[in-house]
């Protein structure tokens, strides 16, 4: 008996085969991903063979419409998935947003899968959970497991793409990192960069202020290793961070 993580992104769909019951940390059985567009085509390609799991557990902030295609390809299951929604409390962690059900399902899971690395580690400290994709999150969890609240900016490509459409004869070609850009497509890199690597220097800071000790810093997210280097605070890259974050919560219902 197997289970099935899903998570829709902004941009991609990523899916994970684990054992049944299986545990944050487990590495999967079989995984793939899928842009948004071709999310119609699962059940004839990477699906196809997949044996039918025994459940299914989905983060999705792609919208309805998607979610509906989504489930369209796992009809020949005849199984229906259950999608994560923001509780008050889940797997050790409580919500502190103003209304939790309104907390983005991939934030929220993201925290609870970072808690369940902590608890694995014997960590009793704070926890800063990163995610650097289409959009990045900075999400801060207190020392006894409270949810206190997080940041929301854009990514590189949104950034870059804004400038292009607000700035006359600015084009985006790739550039590199520099302590000191000499030239413009390495300023717009690091200019990126250094946005988001300081909104989540800032957090650590406020979070270690607040609770007496550096946090864990921990991150996840297609950009992750863009980010990563140019990050002046300890932390870790977790490429399954969510999927860890769904295998938790399913073992609370198990």
């Amino acid at each position: 008996m197997s289970f099935l993580a899903i998570d829709i992104g902004n941009t991609r769909l990523k899916w994970a085969v684990y054992p049944d019951g299986a545990q944050p940390g487990t590495q999967p059985l079989q995984h793939g991903a899928v842009f948004l567009e071709n999310i119609d085509r699962l059940s004839d390609e990477d699906w196809m063979g997949l044996p039918a799991p025994a459940r299914i557990l989905g983060s999705n902030v792609a919208g309805d419409a998607v979610r509906r295609r989504v489930e369209e390809q796992m009809e020949h299951w005849d199984l229906s998935a259950r999608w994560v929604v923001p509780a008050a409390e889940c797997a050790g962690v409580r919500n502190g947003y103003d209304h939790p059900t309104r907390l983005g399902a991939d934030r929220w899971v993201a925290v609870v899968g970072a808690h369940a690395h902590a608890v694995m580690r014997g960590f009793d400290g704070p926890v800063l959970t990163v995610m650097v994709g289409t959009a990045v999150t900075v999400d801060a969890l207190s020392s006894d497991g409270q949810f206190l609240g997080g940041l929301i900016l854009p990514g590189h490509g949104i950034m870059l793409r804004a400038l292009e459409g607000g700035t006359a004869g600015l084009r985006v070609p790739t550039g590199e990192v520099r302590d000191f850009p000499t030239n413009t497509s390495d300023a717009l890199t690091t200019g990126g960069t250094f946005a988001i690597t300081g909104a989540i220097e800032r957090m650590h800071r406020l979070l270690a202020k607040r609770e007496g000790r550096e946090p864990l810093v921990l991150m996840t997210g297609g950009a992750g290793w863009k980010v990563a280097p140019a990050l002046d605070a300890p932390h870790e890259l977790i490429e399954g961070l969510i999927f860890d974050g769904l295998l938790a919560i399913n073992s609370v219902r198990t």
